[in-house]
């Protein structure tokens, strides 16, 4: 990647995002990955494919401390856990696959749609009700 920074400012700006971040994700939760992605690209200076690749990276390690929380707190569905994590893992081969061969640019498009429709979803929820 093009890093925007020097080096002890880039670390210092991803702690401060990590921190940010894992408070949004621990908080709220909704929509983590795409901020991830948005704040490595866009204040980091990762392409998108490397933005992907770390959001999940980073997002996969949020959902194993939830695990280990929920888990150690005997508040978890075994079934509906495994389910998630067979789905994630499908989905996650399948998304990899797909950027390796699509590329960046791919991604960038996917990444706008998606949080295209995730505005457009809520816009309609706060007018509608």
């Amino acid at each position: 990647h093009a890093p925007r920074f020097g080096q002890a400012h880039q670390r210092a700006l991803a702690v401060s995002i990590a921190f940010a971040v894992g408070f949004y994700d621990g908080f709220f939760g909704p929509g983590t990955g795409s901020i991830l992605i948005f704040l490595f690209v866009a204040l980091l200076g990762f392409d998108f494919l490397r933005a992907s690749a770390l959001a999940k990276s980073v997002n996969w390690a949020s959902n194993a401390a939830s695990v280990v929380l929920f888990v150690s707190q005997g508040s978890w569905i075994p079934l509906v856990a495994l389910c998630m994590a067979v789905g994630n893992g499908l989905g996650g081969a399948l998304g990899a696959r797909t950027a390796i061969v699509q590329g960046a640019r791919w991604i960038r498009w996917v990444f706008v749609g998606v949080v295209s429709l995730l505005i457009a979803r809520l816009a309609w929820q706060t007018v509608m009700g």
